[in-house]
């Protein structure tokens, strides 16, 4: 990602925000506060001591609005760490590759290449399939037959698009991201487990991320669908038929059972694990290792612990739990006065 300087009057109107000082000063790049220096913007946010700003190197610093922090220049927001984002994509744009199509790459006569694509050493592109424009596919991506890529995506290293799915515009997969292996269904025989037909698809929709390692199986009968601007980490693997809605974000080694339900706006911690046949309701919010049983209804709020609960009862809970030695203490020298009682009444009844 080179650096695309850009003045501070200009990051200013970018974010919509509120210049104070020489708007002419030339910005290269973000930097975090303590590490900022010349030609560098830095961000400070509601509730953090405003003192390591005044004390930053940065050529200027976001801010709160209505916050006097003490330096040369800086740019007053509402929400400072969204402005330095956006701020960062303009600095710092997506590495654009030139058009090309490396001569070890394989591609069926039936693909429909679009214009302007960046088509990468040994990459697959198998028949009936689509990569749409500006589109760019790096080393050793493999796409299948009848698949449709839409424009703008970025498909790094060594990601396999199985036959069948679909992929909208403006998506990122990471490297080693599989989208429609088979999902993991089986019926049991008298001595062996047979394969239930895994012969749907997966449609992941505009805009979407998913980090390197995560899979999205295809659905078994129907589809398997991501979508439009979900942002899923490293490492996580969603199960056949599940339906993650808009807007959802979902942190590293989660793991979705076939057929769960996300609907828009949900936040998944790391490591949460989800039963099959899930369903969480719209802007739900579930802490991380987090357990989830199979069926279960997740309405809004704030869910921790295995099994799931509110917030609020899993640290009344833990507190309990934390208590248990002094309380087993407790009750073990009750148990001791109790004997001790009881062996000085008998003698008393003699």
């Amino acid at each position: 990602m080179s650096p695309t300087p850009k003045t501070v009057s200009e990051l200013a109107a970018h974010v919509g925000g509120r210049l104070f000082g020489d708007g002419d000063i030339s910005i290269n790049r973000v930097a975090s506060l303590d590490s900022a220096g010349e030609g560098e913007i830095a961000y400070v946010e509601e509730g953090k001591p405003f003192a390591a700003a005044a004390s930053s190197k940065a050529s200027c610093v976001i801010t709160p609005v209505g916050t006097d922090v003490k330096v040369p220049c800086r740019i007053e927001v509402k929400n400072p760490k969204l402005a330095f984002a956006l701020m960062a994509e303009l600095l710092h744009p997506r590495k654009q590759r030139q058009p090309e199509i490396h001569r070890t790459a394989v591609i069926s006569p039936a693909a429909k290449i679009g214009n302007d694509v960046f088509i990468g050493a040994f990459v697959c592109i198998g028949e009936n399939s689509i990569v749409g424009d500006r589109t760019q596919l790096r080393a050793g991506a493999k796409i299948g037959d009848n698949v449709s890529v839409g424009n703008d995506c970025v498909i790094h290293p060594n990601v396999f698009l199985e036959d069948g799915v679909t992929v909208g515009s403006g998506v990122i997969l990471h490297a080693g991201v599989v989208i429609g292996a088979d999902g993991f269904g089986y019926v049991r025989g008298e001595m062996s487990y047979h394969k239930f037909p895994q012969i749907g698809t997966v449609i992941i929709e505009d805009d979407v991320e998913l980090g390197a390692n995560t899979c999205v199986d295809r659905g078994a009968l129907g589809r398997t669908r991501i979508g439009r601007g979900t942002k899923i980490d490293n490492m996580v693997h969603v199960g056949h038929n599940c339906d993650i809605g808009e807007r959802v974000v979902i942190a590293a080694q989660t793991g979705i059972s076939g057929s769960v339900i996300i609907e828009d706006d949900c936040v998944i911690g790391g490591q949460v694990g989800f039963g099959d046949h899930v369903r969480v309701l719209s802007g739900a919010i579930i802490g991380s290792k987090a357990g989830i049983l199979p069926g279960k209804i997740v309405r809004p709020g704030v869910w921790w612990g295995i099994p799931i609960q509110p917030l609020e009862e899993y640290k009344r809970l833990n507190a309990h739990i934390s208590r248990l030695p002094r309380v087993r203490q407790e009750l073990k020298e009750l148990t001791e006065r109790v004997k001790i009682l009881e062996a000085q009444l008998s003698k008393d009844e003699e």
